[in-house]
């Protein structure tokens, strides 16, 4: 038997995609900086984990860079890597709702 809520059970179930998608949805609704903020400083570790080290530094070029991959933080293994804070912000969201 799992410990997790049911809701978290059921976010297990989503592809990163979908996870990604619905967390930006109740980020924009809520205007929610503070986990897109979250989000960018999380991507430079997702990558670092997938063995992108060179990824894994921030200054102002990456920066650019950075942000080109924020809009695709849901898709491919840098998805994948970035699930737990999807289901994380979404599960939390769902205690607060």
């Amino acid at each position: 038997m799992s410990d997790a809520t049911p809701e978290q059970e059921n976010l297990d179930q989503l592809p990163s995609k979908e996870l990604y998608d619905r967390a930006m949805r109740v980020a924009k609704d809520e205007r929610d900086v503070g986990f897109l903020w979250k989000l960018l400083r999380a991507i430079p570790a997702a990558a670092a984990a997938l063995g992108e080290t060179d990824r894994a530094r921030f200054d102002l070029l990456h920066g650019l860079s950075l942000l080109e991959e924020f809009t695709h933080a849901g898709e491919g293994e840098l998805g994948d890597a970035l699930r737990p804070l999807y289901i994380e912000y979404l599960t939390e969201h769902a205690k607060r709702a």
